[in-house]
């Protein structure tokens, strides 16, 4: 059975949750801690994102040229698609995923559009926050880093290799959580603006 029929197969025996554009589905999926596959088409195009609990864990592009999977397929999402979103049991999607797998999930965590407001404030510039962490000089791989903002989580991550993580943010003020891999939490205050746009932090 061909890729396209496959994925065509596992979503016509699916649940359907709607249609929403990519930062929407990513929030809405999140929430839900959905296990299902969503796809968005357009010319001869297809692109499919594989959920588990809520996270986008797998991709796949499908166009005349061949099939991209993972973090290549993760490449060609333009956050201007419409993505139909489906449930379905967790051992169906697994098997999606395992070939299909997303390594590099600050590439889809950079689309996403946290924006949050101030009451009786002027509007704020929006902007790629990277925070870079180190031990000791050396940066630090599989940390969980989260930013929040009047008690709200705007933003959580792991850093990639070169330890760092991405946010698209407000400008503004935030307090910033790092839980190393022995869970013990560490809270620093960031300054995000124009001038403002990398952190490094030590732990």
């Amino acid at each position: 059975m061909k890729m396209h029929d496959m994925l065509d197969k596992i979503i016509k025996e699916s649940q359907v949750l709607g249609t929403f554009d990519f930062p929407e589905m990513l929030q809405f999926a999140a929430k839900n801690k959905v296990h299902g596959i969503a796809v968005a088409k357009w010319d001869e195009s297809e692109l499919y994102i594989a959920f588990q609990s809520g996270e986008p864990e797998g991709s796949i592009y499908i166009d005349e040229k061949g099939i991209l999977f993972g973090d290549k397929a993760v490449l060609m999402i333009q956050s201007k698609e419409k993505f139909t979103l489906s449930e379905n049991k967790p051992d169906v999607i697994e098997p999606v995923i395992m070939g299909s797998r997303i390594f590099d999930k600050n590439r889809i965590k950079k689309s996403i559009s946290y924006d949050v407001p101030e009451i009786g404030r002027p509007s704020l510039g929006i902007g790629i926050l990277s925070i870079t962490v180190k031990k000791e000089g050396v940066p630090q791989n599989g940390i969980r880093v989260s930013l929040r903002k009047d008690g709200q989580i705007v933003g959580s991550d792991i850093t990639t290799n070169d330890g760092t993580v991405s946010f698209r943010v407000s400008h503004g003020t935030y307090d910033c959580i790092v839980a190393d891999k022995s869970q013990v939490i560490t809270k620093y205050r960031v300054e995000f603006d124009t001038s403002h746009t990398s952190v490094p932090l030590e732990i």
